[in-house]
């Protein structure tokens, strides 16, 4: 058969005919990689995924034509319970059929662990593919998990056409590959891990999930910047992108919802690396506040909201005098950029003497709060660690700080009320604009 060979800028994508050391549309050098198609394959490339038999869930597709908004017939997605009550709420209550889920972290923060907890204590037909491990590695990790799935398949392949061909012979339910920087198809000729292999591999998976109804996860591995390798044209495909994140040196694990078109992307899910697997958190807020220190300044409780629940999360600062011409400004889990606004706020408003401070922010469990209602817990925390004053373990708070140092009303404020009132707080702080809210009306806790 006769090939047809082009280059390909793995920066740009841009294709020429012939190879260049510099990229005439991007300016890369020696970035370009020798792509080979091969004709016949290219004329028929549905026969690289349609691979399943005929069943009573696959369709005829007819010639696409304009259909009235108000024609179109509609119904909820069936979802499916992956038996893990935090991954389910990250997925917006449960693995939509059809849908292809990418997950990523750094090795060895417990991605693979989770997915396959998840085949073992489900009752489905799950296929666990994988390119990195040997199956007696999969074996041991499986033995340490409580529960054992007799419906869980491993298949040590990283070539995407093969993977096929046990899709068609096992027909499972979920689909499981880790990771997807390992899978090369056979209609190009670079190298695994490649941008064109990603994208090829990427788009033949999803056709798969579409074609079938079967969803898939893909474990994808993440750059030191922390994103997930290859091409950005690779979440936009998928329909969940889930970011797990957390400290190796820590038990504890947050995964995080960046993408999703079947529900919130404001979901967390807590869980705790155990020695059988990885446990569940359910209720994070008293993990995240269980170690304060009652005597110690600078630490105050503040409420934050991720998707439907809301977290109370303890914010940690430490104003020392600076023994550099520029002081330093060290955030941990809060936006440096904000933090700067607030110290602002403070110095120009409030007339408290603190820009010329090293000054130290933590949000402690490892978490990442962008929720502006943080402020005044954050602002709070670093007025009593400039004087040195402790803040009663029985406080919380929770509002916005405007640059006029008003404290600004905040979302779901019931929700944050009855978390305070559920941790035993005596006191909430909030803005004045939420006196007047029905749940605040009824609460037991004395809100100031």
């Amino acid at each position: 058969m006769k090939k047809k060979v082009s280059y390909v800028c793995q920066k740009c994508q841009y294709v020429s005919v012939q190879w260049m050391g510099k990229c005439s549309h991007c300016g890369a050098w020696n970035s370009f990689e020798e792509k080979q198609e091969i004709a016949a394959q290219k004329a028929h490339p549905t026969q690289q995924w349609q691979i399943v038999s005929q069943s009573t869930n696959s369709t005829t597709h007819s010639e696409n034509q304009a259909t009235r908004i108000e024609d179109i017939a509609f119904s909820e997605e069936e979802r499916i319970d992956v038996c893990i009550g935090e991954l389910n709420r990250v997925l917006g209550g449960g693995l939509v059929k059809g849908s292809v889920t990418l997950i990523g972290g750094e090795p060895g923060i417990g991605k693979s662990t989770l997915l396959l907890q998840m085949a073992m204590q489900m009752e489905q037909k799950v296929l666990y593919v994988s390119g990195e491990e040997s199956a007696q590695q999969i074996k041991l990790r499986a033995m340490r998990l409580e529960n054992q799935n007799p419906n869980c398949f491993i298949l040590i392949e990283t070539n995407t056409h093969k993977i096929f061909e046990q899709v068609q012979k096992i027909k499972p339910n979920i689909i499981v590959i880790d990771s997807i920087q390992t899978l090369h198809s056979n209609l190009l000729e670079s190298i695994q891990g490649s941008l064109l292999q990603l994208k090829t591999c990427a788009t033949e998976l999803l056709h798969l999930a579409k074609h079938t109804q079967v969803p898939i996860f893909l474990i994808g591995h993440i750059t030191k910047s922390g994103e997930i390798a290859g091409p950005k044209v690779l979440e936009h495909m998928v329909d969940t992108v889930l970011q797990f994140e957390g400290d190796r040196n820590s038990n504890y694990r947050i995964l995080r919802t960046t993408k999703n078109r079947f529900g919130s992307t404001s979901e967390l899910g807590v869980f705790e690396m155990v020695q059988t697997g990885l446990l569940e958190i359910t209720n994070p807020s008293q993990m995240f506040i269980a170690q304060r220190a009652a005597s110690s300044s600078g630490t105050a409780i503040g409420t934050t909201v991720q998707g439907n629940r809301a977290l109370m999360v303890e914010i940690q600062s430490l104003v020392c005098t600076s023994a550099y011409n520029i002081p330093q400004r060290s955030s941990d889990g809060f936006d440096v950029r904000r933090l700067n606004i607030l110290l602002a706020v403070l110095e120009k408003r409030l007339k408290i003497r603190i820009t010329h401070c090293d000054i130290f922010v933590n949000v402690t469990g490892g978490l990442r709060i962008e929720d502006p209602a943080i402020d005044l817990a954050v602002c709070i925390s670093l007025i009593s660690s400039l004087y040195d004053k402790p803040i009663p373990m029985s406080y919380c708070f929770a509002g916005e700080i405007g640059l006029g140092s008003e404290v600004r009303s905040v979302s779901q404020i019931d929700q944050r009320c009855r978390e305070a009132e559920k941790l035993s707080f005596e006191h909430f702080c909030f803005p004045n604009a939420h006196a007047s809210h029905p749940a605040i009306a009824n609460s037991a806790i004395k809100c100031l």
